[in-house]
């Protein structure tokens, strides 16, 4: 075992990544990757590149949901890393392809300058320190073509309840807004920074109703924050995670 301490308690937690909870964080079967599709299928069509040859490289993909989505929209260049080996055998289990095992700062490190279309971090971020989270940044701007996409999925510490995300693993290190996110990538050389909610995706009546809803709950809290500054601020962002999209 590493003599840094601040390796500890990752080593421990990320060896039990899957199973050291009281839910499997990974589905038993394919079917159980179902209600967060339609999800990965906006994201997709709204901030993925439209050519399926694009060469993409999640960090930290998990036990491969996003890379399923993206597969079976017809991307052909797209693959991931995680450092949890119960991740990776996960993957295997559920027949995605794509998936491996490694570190994902050397996987960068191994990456040629200017070769990816798009890199995707998708709860990822939030597990870096702060000095961490600048080499991280650099390393994936360095990799990225000219107008590449870096997509983050991180939690928002702007919502009401983005405490439960910051506090929700024990491995998280900070949670962001849409202006720390802003500053933090601007500040280190990306031309274009937007963020945007995590709002429900309509494609039934259960999740119409729910759209509905967040539609009432964010015009509430826009009230609210309007009262509080005296400012109505519409791109505020109230969900309990960010999705930001940086371009180089």
């Amino acid at each position: 075992m590493s003599t840094d301490t601040r390796n500890i308690y990752r080593e421990r937690i990320y060896a039990g990544y899957v199973s050291a909870r009281h839910q499997s964080l990974a589905p038993r079967t394919i079917d159980g990757l179902g209600p967060r599709l339609p999800y990965f299928r906006r994201i997709i069509a709204r901030h993925f590149p439209e050519e399926r040859n694009a060469a993409i490289l999640e960090l930290g993909c998990g036990h491969g949901a996003l890379l399923y989505a993206l597969q079976q929209a017809g991307y052909r260049n797209a693959r991931g890393v995680d450092g949890s080996h119960e991740q990776v055998v996960a993957a295997a289990a559920l027949g995605i392809g794509g998936v491996s095992e490694g570190d994902v700062v050397a996987t960068l490190h191994a990456t040629p300058d200017a070769s990816l279309d798009v890199v995707v971090a998708f709860d990822l971020i939030e597990h870096f320190t702060k000095d961490e989270m600048i080499l991280l940044v650099d390393e994936v701007r360095r990799v990225l073509k000219p107008g590449g996409r870096w997509i983050i999925h991180a939690p928002n510490a702007e919502g009401p309840f983005g405490g439960r995300m910051r506090h929700g693993d024990f491995t998280h290190e900070l949670a962001l807004t849409r202006t720390s996110v802003d500053q933090l990538l601007r500040a280190s050389g990306f031309s274009q920074v937007a963020c945007f909610e995590d709002r429900p995706v309509p494609h039934g009546l259960k999740s119409l109703i729910r759209a509905i809803l967040w539609a009432g709950i964010r015009a509430g809290l826009l009230s609210y924050m309007a009262v509080e500054t005296g400012a109505f601020d519409r791109k505020a962002v109230f969900s309990q995670n960010l999705l930001a999209v940086a371009v180089k």
